[in-house]
């Protein structure tokens, strides 16, 4: 849960700050000035949604390598680390795009995918993971990660909370509007948005938010069926993916940063706002799969 509260709060912070923000510059009043402008207003949500789903998505890929503590692999400095750098760059040849950045930080089993563009992604994998699978299962694990950069899923998943983010502003102040002009029906003196407004929006903003991540999380879910099944492709056979998902399934999954999530190898099982479907779901939809 406190992964959880942690990405729900950056993103609503950011909703919500650009908000305070508009409200300051004026544009509140812009657009209530001779009633509602939907239009005006459909065209602020959407600037104000993509553009903090953009921040964040370029954002990321710095952002990981500080809150992880990730060790790039310039020069590698033993075996494992050249096996691992190798393995990245055959992967990506074979998935057709550009050799990703490489690190490794300390922490329990987990690797992740991130960066805003699939040409200049960054991928990493645990010490736990190093240490706690063999090396095909750890050649799965990269290659799903690799499925991800090679799939967009960055991209994807910041348009997703895009539009989500769009409609949160949205309809946060069309409420917003009607409660404030309930509250103010008597008031003569009514020129502009009022606290009715400025509460309601915030409020919303911060509830919306939550319905929003449960949907963002769903479309998450689906991106793993994918990258498990592209994992599978790039190593030529399935096995060695259903392995280690079984493995993960039998260990305790390092924490991410919930902003990184969905794009990792494991997440929170079994909940609405879980990134991650359970393993023994994944594992189930690649056997069923067409891969051999």
């Amino acid at each position: 849960m406190k992964r959880m509260f942690l990405f729900l709060a950056t993103n609503i912070a950011v909703v919500v700050v650009l908000g305070i923000v508009a409200s300051l510059l004026g544009v509140n009043r812009f657009l209530t000035a001779n009633g509602l402008n939907l239009g005006a207003l459909l065209g602020f949500a959407f600037i104000m949604g993509f553009g903090g789903a953009i921040i964040s998505l370029l954002m990321s890929k710095p952002i990981a390598k500080m809150s992880m503590g990730v060790k790039i692999i310039n020069q590698p400095q033993s075996a494992d680390e050249a096996w691992i750098v190798e393995t990245v760059r055959r992967f990506s040849d074979q998935a057709g795009i550009k050799m990703p950045d490489v690190g490794i930080y300390e922490g329990e089993a987990n690797a992740f995918a991130t960066g805003a563009f699939k040409n200049s992604a960054l991928v990493a994998v645990s010490t736990g993971l190093l240490q706690g699978m063999t090396r095909e299962e750890v050649e799965a694990v990269i290659g799903h990660e690799i499925a991800h950069v090679a799939n967009g899923d960055m991209v994807t998943m910041a348009l997703i909370q895009g539009v989500m983010n769009t409609f949160v502003v949205f309809l946060s102040r069309v409420i917003g509007y009607a409660v404030d002009s309930f509250l103010r029906r008597n008031d003569e003196q009514n020129s502009g948005p009022g606290i009715g407004y400025m509460i309601t929006t915030i409020v919303l903003d911060i509830v919306f938010g939550f319905l929003a991540a449960i949907i963002v999380a769903w479309f998450s879910r689906q991106r793993e069926f994918r990258a498990d099944a592209g994992a599978a492709r790039l190593m030529g056979r399935k096995q060695p993916m259903i392995n280690a998902l079984h493995r993960l399934g039998g260990m305790h999954p390092g924490t991410l940063p919930q902003s990184m999530q969905a794009m990792g190898i494991t997440g929170s099982l079994g909940k609405l706002f879980s990134s991650h479907p359970p393993i023994e779901v994944r594992v189930a939809a690649l056997q069923n799969s067409r891969v051999m």
